[in-house]
């Protein structure tokens, strides 16, 4: 089963991705976010970060963890290879995400991603697990 792959969109990016499960959809939709950022080939997974998101609907929480993980890299400038969804259900997600900071020299970035959009956001379950993301850039 591929991980995602990218869709058209007029003025943003975005993406659908998959998963046999709703952990491994999440994984694979934030695999495809920092795939956008970067070459994700080139990043190494040397530090690991706990995130915890809370939402009240599925579409929601992975708006919140796709937007946690821009927050880490806009504020830290942590970029995500790896991740774990460890918990999932009842509107709250707990994953490990491992990675490393930017580092200029290896990290070419490709595309600013401001946001995780609202915008045609779909999660649904069919023979698996598929969501579809507009990211803002």
């Amino acid at each position: 089963m591929k991980k995602y792959r990218p869709i058209e969109h007029t003025a943003d990016i975005g993406l659908v991705a998959y998963g046999r499960d709703l952990g491994e959809c999440f994984s694979n939709a934030a695999w495809g976010l920092f795939s956008c950022i970067t070459d994700l080939r080139r990043v190494r997974p040397e530090e690991v970060r706990e995130v915890r998101v809370e939402a009240g609907d599925t579409e929601a929480l992975l708006v919140d963890w796709l937007n946690e993980l821009l927050f880490l890299f806009d504020s830290e400038g942590f970029l995500g290879r790896r991740f774990d969804v460890v918990e999932i259900g009842d509107g709250r997600l707990r994953a490990r995400v491992w990675g490393e900071r930017l580092d200029p020299e290896r990290h070419r970035t490709r595309i600013a991603v401001k946001a995780t959009t609202y915008h045609q956001l779909q999660v649904v379950q069919r023979d698996g697990w598929r969501a579809r993301v507009i990211f803002d850039v």
